[in-house]
């Protein structure tokens, strides 16, 4: 999702206290009479967590069955070459039977995402897609596309010639379903942070600048992510087909269906994300086509905030397994790269994903949208900053 500036600013902190296992543990779990041995003992559980995935999550799924096994990725981001390397390192042997799901921020430019979803084609037995903001951006592409929907159009073209799914299938009795959503501001309904001076959206968020939209459509109100929900009505016969002809179904976008699935603002060190990361109307519709399903049986997958995520909201489980940025790799707090892709089915929804950190730490701790009070390394961020500006 985020530009380098953003991605400073919502750098992903602790979010799964040894204090939890404390007798008289802080009201909200954090460690605030020191706080690096904290930070520390995160990080090394971390990395012992990481090292130990491949063997329990992915290679535990390999088998020489005819059942394909689908796998999830989001925000591969291949513009930089780290991420672009890892795609190419993906092996050409394991997964000529198996689903691929990439859940949107591909690449920046139109040559990177051809050439990603090319490779990852090359690899995996069926790819599908959703399109992120990323994916979108025009600032790099010299007049190439007049807006974002021209560009839009232009990579669900390239899907087409390359064999990526961009539309609902059925695959051994799965429902594989893309779902095409933007973000609108009215999506946050948690009650805001004014403590702090928080930099605008349009400072933070490049999307208000590299994304070209027509005077009708603007990221001001809901009319681009109203315009990118009816994109799915021209799939509804499809849609209708695999529900009556699938055991289970996933959904997938890029963006967030619920706010419950970022973590609440006095947690973020950038507050106002919530902004700019989901849709309601994503919510109603993935409702719409899940509401006959047991819960057991339904799935959506998202990406966009880079936040590692699993969990079962009203009987559905949804899911975030993004690749990141390098540079949040390197902290071991977003994203993955030796346990991704993430093995999500075969024969039936996999373990749960970890590491997980945030839907972890929710697990254990009551969520409370209306309290205000930074958490501790937010604060210190804003303290420091203020300092550096002055009076």
């Amino acid at each position: 999702m985020f530009d380098e500036m953003l991605m400073a600013m919502v750098r992903s902190p602790p979010s799964q206290s040894p204090l939890l296992q404390q007798a008289n543990p802080p009201r909200d779990g954090f460690d605030r009479r020191n706080p690096r041995n904290h930070l520390r003992s995160v990080r090394n559980r971390c990395a012992k967590r990481q090292r130990n995935l491949p063997a329990n999550r992915l290679y535990n799924c390999r088998s020489e069955a005819e059942s394909p096994r689908v796998f999830v990725v989001s925000d591969l981001h291949t513009d930089y070459p780290e991420n672009m390397a890892w795609v190419r390192r993906l092996s050409r042997a394991w997964h000529g039977g198996d689903v691929l799901v990439v859940a949107g921020d591909v690449a920046e430019t139109y040559r990177n995402f051809v050439s990603t979803m090319a490779e990852l084609k090359e690899r995996f037995g069926a790819v599908f897609f959703v399109p992120g903001n990323h994916d979108l951006w025009c600032r790099r592409e010299e007049g190439k596309f007049m807006n974002s929907l021209e560009k839009l159009n232009a990579l669900l073209d390239a899907c087409s010639e390359l064999g990526v799914e961009t539309g609902p299938r059925t695959i051994d009795g799965l429902g594989i379903i893309p779902l095409f959503s933007w973000y609108h501001k009215s999506f946050d309904k948690e009650k805001d942070i004014t403590d702090v001076k928080i930099p605008s959206l349009e400072m933070a968020c490049k999307d208000f600048h590299a994304c070209k939209w027509s005077p009708q459509l603007s990221n001001n109100g809901v009319a681009l992510a109203l315009h990118f929900d009816m994109m799915n009505e021209m799939n509804h016969n499809a849609i209708k087909e695999v529900q009556t002809t699938s055991n289970h179904i996933i959904t997938f976008s890029h963006f967030v269906p619920r706010q419950e699935l970022c973590p609440e603002k006095r947690m973020l060190f950038y507050p106002n994300l919530p902004k700019i990361i989901g849709s309601d109307f994503l919510e109603k519709r993935l409702r719409s086509i899940h509401g006959n399903f047991v819960s057991g049986s339904a799935c959506h997958l998202f990406g966009h905030t880079h936040f590692c995520w699993d969990s079962v909201v009203d009987g559905i489980r949804y899911v975030q397994a993004p690749l990141a940025y390098p540079r949040e790799r390197k902290r071991r707090m977003n994203g993955g790269e030796d346990w991704l892709p993430f093995c999500i089915y075969f024969k039936g929804f996999t373990d749960k994903l970890s590491p997980a950190y945030w839907s972890d730490y929710y697990s254990e701790n009551k969520r409370e949208p209306k309290n205000t009070d930074l958490a501790p390394w937010v604060a210190k961020f804003y303290t420091r900053h203020t300092r550096r500006r002055g009076p």
